[in-house]
């Protein structure tokens, strides 16, 4: 089984907009600040096809429409979720689950991301992938 998490998320509008909560520090396990980061992927296009060791990383898409798929590493069942801006949902992808995303909308994807260790190009933590085609 491929662990990771959903969170369906509350919004909150009125005649201004919306807000939704993406991330507390009770979702964390570890306290400490990591990253956050946006990305931004343009149509058909597929980002990560990677697995970090150490890092959990959460995502959700904020604006467009994206096809996620994860991989236990070494195993070969692949889930995959739907992430749009009209329902959304973070998902928690933990250490050695091979992740990529793909905007499969005709606009640009907007990617809101946290990870809990901050990128360090000495030491990414980051291996590539391509076992998930997408």
């Amino acid at each position: 089984m491929i662990k990771y998490e959903i969170r369906k998320l509350e919004i909150h509008s009125d005649e201004r907009g919306w807000v939704a909560e993406i991330l507390r520090k009770e979702h964390l396990e570890d306290k400490k600040f990591g990253q956050i980061y946006v990305s931004v992927s343009n149509p058909r296009k597929v980002k990560a096809n990677h697995y970090h060791q150490r890092k959990t990383e959460w995502f959700c898409v904020i604006k467009g429409r994206a096809k996620l798929l994860l991989k236990n590493l070494g195993e070969e069942r692949i889930e995959e979720i739907n992430l749009t801006d009209d329902n959304l949902i973070t998902v928690k992808i933990p250490p050695r689950v091979v992740h990529a995303i793909k905007n499969i909308g005709n606009d640009s994807m907007y990617l809101l991301a946290y990870t809990t260790e901050p990128y360090n190009p000495k030491d990414p933590d980051t291996f590539s992938d391509e076992s998930i085609e997408i």
